[in-house]
């Protein structure tokens, strides 16, 4: 750069200075025009974007008081595009060389503008003789070494000091065109959950705490751990010994940060051995193999579980499909065989978008830790938690956390603890489901004691309801069950597995062929959400064949459903209904209903919290064979009888407007019928 050189700025770079939304830059560049401070003009078009004057900008923001960043002339450079890159977004080589720069001036405090390409390659040998993290990155980029020195020198004033400067360019991650890092980045409180499990878990182990990362470039969960450990103790790190573009990176943020860190070595098999008291944190994928499958994440898993002793633990996050949800053929064998291991001491289900390049890909934890070999196989458990609808702030890290260290205990520990979040279950019993390893939370089964207590009052409102209702009739009666004779509950995905429910996809409508009267009912969102109160929606049969020849009708007992603002159902009893997307039908088969009912169907779903939207792993319970028929016959009965309900309400309501209206409009006179007894009168009398 050397003063020659401009730094340029998109749009989206001056809102991100200015700190507004990127629609405000162009109202700012439309309304100036003309002014006495017009918007400064482009200076260059690269692939069709128009680039501006980083300088210019940063002195129209200070000269007109625009935007929210009071410091812009002293940010520009932080949010300035990277020489050398293409308007298509920064390619992986001049990061690669910013930050090896960032990390040569942070290890010397020197000002690297001043320097030729020859004595900053010559420094970068002295602090990296073994081409380890830097050199490399530096020499291949040689040539332009002299202006992305003194873009570095500016980025750092801008950020005040080279690790902020760093952590920086990393947090732009996505607009730096790191994809790698982009497609793996997790959420900062995801990050903090992580860390904080680890660090607990460290100090379960005594002495300073040892930290190892076996995959393949990850380091922020290396450096979450650096912000939760503070200076309490000195924190040693191990991390792979790889020398590809990811694997150096993480060296080079260590090092920015003055965190030395020893390599692990491994095998051309994957397999490597870490020795002593040691906690792993992994993230899979990683930065440095973003495209692994199920397959290859659970054989990562199984390296490390492999070379673990009691003294170990780890905390890893991956995607719940792999980890938690109902595994695919090809992996169902290898998670069996971790789990076998006894070291699996916690599965956690987490909740979407903790992944911010895939926000609707839930993710999962396993924490890994002593075997307690000499405990039967047979009597062995595991802690599972279910947090897919929970949101991860403080306090429900912190109890997560305290959960997940209170599973690493034999069994009178766990028993002693008080679990918000988690559960124990017997490891057998994950071993023989073929299904998810983490069960939502359902309606608890009611204890004898509550069940008959529960039998008593719903005989007491039998009774209440007889009087005159031939809607509730005497055959109606109930006792208490063993409740070991149900069917267990079962998702959504398992039941249409196993045949027993089939998914039909809702009608997408076009508005105007809907009227308010002729024609089937139409059920959509509004009419689940708003049931008794939704304005009626049709749509003529005519219309309907003729704009929509792939459409279909809801057939008698399907069940409803949206999940968007929030889970509701209804069941269809009449059927040929026109459901619109993006409520969708739930059937359950005639033959072979798998224990499902409609009504009870419908009612889990509206029991689900409301940012639960996950609708394939949604647990449904289901009724034993004998009990179907007459639990649908008894809730059509009770149904009938809250309609008639319902009508007589309207029926008063109706009536007490109208009184309302006449006594007070002056029309009609309130009278006492015991004082009334003189005859109507009739035609023709005086």
């Amino acid at each position: 750069m050397n003063g020659t050189e401009t730094l340029h700025m998109t749009l989206s770079d001056v809102a991100a200075l200015a700190q507004v939304q990127r629609p405000v830059v162009s109202m700012w560049r439309k309304r100036s025009a003309g002014s006495a401070h017009p918007f400064p003009e482009p200076t260059a078009l690269e692939g069709g974007r128009e680039l501006f004057d980083a300088d210019q900008i940063a002195g129209w923001l200070d000269a007109t008081g625009r935007g929210n960043n009071p410091e812009s002339m002293n940010d520009v450079a932080a949010f300035a595009r990277i020489p050398g890159t293409a308007a298509g977004g920064i390619q992986g080589s001049p990061v690669h060389a910013l930050t090896a720069l960032l990390t040569l001036k942070a290890m010397t405090g020197k000002t690297l503008g001043r320097m030729s390409p020859d004595e900053l390659l010559d420094m970068a040998d002295e602090i990296d003789p073994d081409d380890t993290f830097l050199y490399s990155e530096l020499e291949a980029h040689a040539e332009s070494l002299a202006s992305t020195a003194a873009f570095v020198d500016r980025l750092v004033d801008s950020a005040y000091n080279a690790p902020a400067a760093f952590e920086q360019l990393l947090a732009a991650r996505f607009r730096a065109g790191l994809r790698e890092h982009s497609d793996t980045a997790l959420t900062d409180s995801t990050v903090a959950l992580i860390a904080a499990a680890a660090v607990e878990l460290a100090a379960t182990l005594g002495g300073n705490p040892v930290f190892a990362d076996s995959t393949r470039g990850g380091s922020d969960l290396l450096m979450g751990i650096v912000d939760a450990a503070g200076e309490s103790a000195p924190v040693t790190f191990l991390t792979m010994d790889d020398d590809g573009g990811a694997g150096r990176l993480v060296r080079r943020r260590l090092r920015v940060h003055g965190v030395e860190a020893r390599q692990i070595r491994a095998e051309p098999s994957g397999e490597f051995a870490v020795q002593g008291a040691v906690v792993h944190v992994a993230q899979y994928p990683s930065p440095g193999q973003p495209g692994m499958g199920a397959k290859q994440i659970l054989a990562a898993v199984e390296h490390l579980v492999l070379q673990m002793d009691d003294q170990q633990r780890a905390v890893i996050i991956a995607p719940a499909r792999v980890l938690c949800d109902v595994p695919v053929a090809a992996a169902s064998g290898l998670r069996s065989g971790l789990l076998r291991t006894g070291r699996v001491r916690a599965i956690v289900r987490l909740p979407q978008g903790l992944l911010r390049s895939k926000p609707r890909e839930a993710q999962a934890l396993w924490v890994l830790g002593p075997s307690f070999a000499d405990v039967p196989i047979a009597g062995r458990w595991t802690m599972v938690a279910d947090l897919s609808t929970q949101n991860l702030t403080e306090d429900a890290r912190q109890d997560l956390v305290s959960d997940v260290a209170a599973s690493m205990g034999n069994r009178a520990t766990v028993r002693a603890h008080s679990f918000r979040f988690a559960r124990l279950v017997q490891t057998s019993t994950l071993l023989a489901s073929s299904g998810a390893l983490v069960a939502r939370q359902t309606r608890r089964a009611s204890t004898p004691v509550a069940a008959a207590e529960a039998a008593l009052r719903m005989e007491e409102l039998i009774r209440l309801q007889q009087t005159g209702k031939p809607e509730m009739s005497a055959d109606l009666a109930v006792q208490p069950a063993d409740a070991n004779t149900n069917p267990q509950p079962a998702s959504v995905q398992e039941m249409i597995t196993a045949g027993n429910l089939k998914y039909v996809q809702g009608n997408r409508l076009i508005d105007a062929h809907l009227t308010r009267t002729a024609g089937p009912r139409v059920i959509g969102p509004a009419e689940l959400l708003n049931p008794h109160s939704a304005e009626p929606r049709h749509i003529t049969l005519l219309d309907f064949a003729a704009n929509y020849p792939a459409g279909r009708l809801t057939e008698p007992g399907d069940v409803v459903f949206c999940t968007s603002p929030r889970a509701a159902a209804l069941v269809d009893v009449d059927g040929g209904a026109v459901v619109l997307f993006p409520a969708r039908v739930l059937r359950i088969d005639a033959g072979d209903p798998g224990g499902l009912v409609p009504d009870v169907v419908a009612a889990d779903i509206n029991a689900l919290p409301s940012a639960d939207k996950t609708w394939r792993q949604w647990r449904l319970r289901r009724v034993p064979d004998g009990q179907r028929r007459k639990l649908s016959e008894t809730l059509a009965r009770l149904q009938h009888g809250r309609q008639l309900a319902r009508e007589r309400l309207g029926h008063l309501e109706e009536l007490a407007t109208l009184i309302t209206d006449g006594v007070a409009g002056g029309s009609l006179t309130l009278t006492d019928p015991s004082l009334n007894h003189a005859p109507a009168p009739t035609e023709g009398t005086r």
